[in-house]
């Protein structure tokens, strides 16, 4: 009878631990930055995939999304994750660049994607190449996104190349190789942080900006820089990082339910991103945002001056081979296109 009593809260204080255990008590904690407008389409996605994980098998995690760049710039996400403050980001190509610079191949090339086709064609191309040499940094990527083409909103009418030169223009601080190209060109760059451009604007310190309708909209962009022109820009591509030592002190299990609906999250953003990058244009206008389409002749003018940006940008803002990389797999697209339309 003893030894059965003294048994008992040793066997009460096993299952306490598995119980606390099944529950999530000891879940891993992940933090997870963004820029992304809390109570957008974005947040609202990872903040399901949370929920999701906290009920992985194997322990799962507790995911904590910080929205509206309340973590800092995409830098600064970086340098926090590689401290261990976060463990998580989903950021864009700006950001992913500061881990993997090939990232940039995906979105800073100007009007060489043409439709959102060659956009998902070059990303199944690089992506898998682009995730090793982030697992190889310590980076693991749960899912890939874009948000569709980029437009420029501007204070004044932006029509032609030369009225941009006259602009004031928003580039990312983190950006030295990207406002050299545009210092090349002619253009008058004005190195900010995001979080600073709709003060930028209100200040005159920058009156033109280049970003998604969606992300113009949510931060109502259009109080400031009331003209939009209509032209398909870079998209705007980015992903959801974890590190690795995170990702690793999990258990197998939970690795797989979490990667799972990690993609269908990156699945869901994408789509409405895209969706929502159109419809911004319309809910804009209706809120007074004046939109300048584009004409052929105009058209053809930006596409030569870009080809000419060309020759500067391979190698100094995109890897050289990772720019070949795109450019010969968009021929390559084409081709096969205009072949199968024969």
């Amino acid at each position: 009878m003893n030894k059965f009593t003294n048994f008992m809260p040793v066997a009460f204080a096993l299952a306490s631990v598995v119980s606390s255990h099944a529950l999530g008590a000891d879940s891993v904690k992940v933090r997870l930055g963004t820029l992304a407008p809390k109570g957008s389409s974005y947040t609202k996605h990872l903040q399901v995939m949370g929920e999701e994980w906290r009920r992985a098998p194997g322990g799962g995690a507790q995911l904590t999304v910080y929205p509206d760049g309340t973590m800092g710039s995409e830098p600064d996400m970086v340098r926090r994750m590689r401290l261990g403050q976060l463990q998580a980001a989903m950021l864009t190509t700006t950001g992913i660049s500061e881990i993997e610079p090939g990232a940039v191949g995906l979105q800073t090339i100007p009007k060489a994607f043409k439709t959102l086709e060659e956009v998902d064609y070059i990303g199944e191309k690089l992506q898998p190449m682009l995730e090793k040499r982030l697992e190889a940094k310590g980076f693991i990527v749960l899912f890939w996104v874009d948000t569709g083409f980029v437009r420029f909103f501007s204070k004044q009418q932006v029509m032609t190349i030369d009225d941009l030169k006259k602009t004031k223009l928003f580039v990312s601080g983190n950006r030295p190789a990207e406002m050299n190209v545009y210092r090349a060109f002619g253009f008058n760059p004005v190195p900010l942080e995001f979080s600073d451009v709709v003060p930028g604007l209100q200040t005159g310190l920058i009156d033109c900006v280049c970003m998604p309708p969606t992300i113009a909209l949510a931060i109502q962009l259009d109080s400031a820089a009331s003209h939009m022109l209509d032209m398909n820009w870079v998209p705007l591509v980015g992903a959801a990082i974890i590190n690795k030592k995170t990702w690793d002190s999990l258990s197998p299990e939970s690795r797989e339910a979490m990667l799972k609906s990690a993609r269908e999250a990156g699945k869901l953003i994408k789509a409405d991103g895209r969706r929502e990058n159109g419809e911004s244009i319309e809910a804009l206008r209706k809120r007074g945002l004046k939109v300048h389409p584009m004409t052929p002749e105009l058209d053809a003018e930006w596409d030569r001056m870009v080809e000419k940006a060309w020759t500067k940008i391979r190698g100094e803002v995109v890897p050289a081979d990772i720019y070949d990389e795109v450019m010969n797999q968009l021929k390559t697209f084409r081709a096969s296109k205009a072949g199968a339309g024969k």
